[in-house]
């Protein structure tokens, strides 16, 4: 079905060889993109093949959208279907939902996105509880919300996971492991410390600022930052790689890092706001996406880990406030992931033209298809699939640690065949 085969080594490092790889497509006689019932297959045909039971797609074209489908089920015991209703976990693609929320703040000059969090709390952070164990590294004053929007705080991803490898700590005590603002190190724990900065220092309630901002702007009637009990009668069932069911949580406290249920729906309505520029500024939208963090980090995660690349290089690979940047062959492009147990995740557009996917899947293995899925519907983007680790299902191989020794380029990724008949 799918070839081992990968682009030339022109195009490792090389953003000019992927412009290459677009001209070729774009002169073929066969369309790069796929629409309609030939995408329909296409997405089916790979569910089947990486064992994903339910998977939510949605094209965005000019900012408008184009293709809304949902595919299989959400709930295998029950054989319930999965429909464009149906309330499914964001997990980390809240991140990115509420870094535009928080924009909006910027643009009515109410955040100032340079400010040391010590001028905009009123009592310094370790004299708040959960934060107590920064008494003694002062170093937190010198935290902005620019670094927490693009996890450049120097923290862990949450305190309870220790980036030495030593595995989960309910005790785990929160640090600032490096200079803050000196390095991209992805955290949840930096994007719900800048929720509370707004929440204690300002007096803005979050799930309030995104029901107004995000929510009620786009028409996201099944979205929530805390469960509803009316999303129990159309919910979607997570599965982990070997198709046990994980149930759905019901989060009933707000989480800036991840605790939105939406559905594909409600959410690619506020991707194509997010990529239109919709509530903001052209000058705050222009901020939103601008380069902030160079990442040279091998993969996302572990976070922290020392161990660096250039491979990502010729793609200029980012982090910007919420999202991560890159060159595409087609010109700028962002993308945030979410994933969780029984969780997979992607927003990805292309800003020039305003192209965009959106794959919300309930199954584990709903990353090992992105990149596919990606080329079917935008064609060459460059997406950085093994630093995101969005290992292609049919090479299981690329996850052991011999693989992340090896280059592993943002164009280097598998070429898939044509639709099986």
């Amino acid at each position: 079905m799918v070839s081992s085969s990968r682009f030339s080594s022109a195009c490792k490092l090389l953003l000019g060889s992927c412009l290459l790889i677009a001209a070729a497509h774009a002169e073929d006689a066969t369309p790069a993109r796929l629409r309609g019932e030939a995408l329909d297959k296409e997405v089916t045909r790979l569910m089947q093949a990486a064992h994903v039971p339910g998977l939510a797609l949605a094209v965005i074209e000019d900012g408008k959208i184009v293709h809304l489908r949902a595919y299989g089920l959400r709930d295998v015991e029950k054989q319930l279907p999965l429909t464009t209703d149906t309330v499914m976990y964001a997990a980390s693609i809240t991140k990115a939902a509420f870094s535009y929320s928080v924009m909006t703040l910027v643009d009515q000059h109410r955040l100032d996105l340079d400010a040391s969090i010590a001028s905009l709390l009123p009592k310094p952070l370790p004299e708040y509880a959960k934060y107590a164990d920064l008494a003694d590294d002062p170093r937190w004053r010198k935290i902005t919300p620019r670094m927490l929007l693009s996890h450049s705080a120097g923290f862990a991803n949450f305190r309870y996971w220790p980036p030495d490898g030593s595995g989960y700590d309910p005790n785990g005590k929160l640090k600032i492991y490096v200079e803050p603002g000196s390095r991209f190190a992805y955290s949840g724990e930096g994007i719900n410390l800048m929720q509370f900065v707004l929440e204690n220092g300002a007096g803005i309630n979050v799930a309030t600022l995104m029901q107004k901002q995000l929510f009620d702007r786009f028409g996201m009637r099944r979205s929530s930052m805390t469960w509803r009990t009316d999303f129990a009668d159309n919910l979607a069932i997570g599965y982990d790689e070997n198709g046990k069911a994980l149930g759905h949580k019901q989060r009933e406290s707000v989480r800036a890092a991840g605790s939105l249920d939406t559905t594909i729906n409600d959410y690619a309505k506020l991707l194509a706001g997010m990529v239109r520029g919709d509530g903001l500024s052209a000058k705050t939208h222009t901020e939103w996406l601008k380069p902030e963090q160079r990442i040279r980090s091998v993969q996302q995660f572990p976070t922290l880990d020392t161990a660096t690349t250039t491979d990502n290089d010729g793609i200029k690979l980012a982090y910007a406030l919420g999202v991560a940047v890159y060159q595409s062959p087609q010109g700028p492009a962002w993308v945030k992931t979410g994933h969780d147990d029984g969780t997979n995740n992607l927003a990805l557009c292309l800003q020039k033209s305003r192209d965009c996917v959106l794959i919300m899947s309930n199954s584990s293995n709903g990353e090992g298809i992105y990149t596919y899925l990606i080329d079917a519907v935008l064609g060459p983007t460059c997406y950085p699939w093994f630093w995101e680790n969005d290992i292609p299902y049919d090479h299981p191989e690329w996850r052991s640690p011999e693989a992340r020794k090896q280059p592993h380029p943002a164009c280097e990724a598998p070429q898939r065949q044509s639709p099986a008949p």
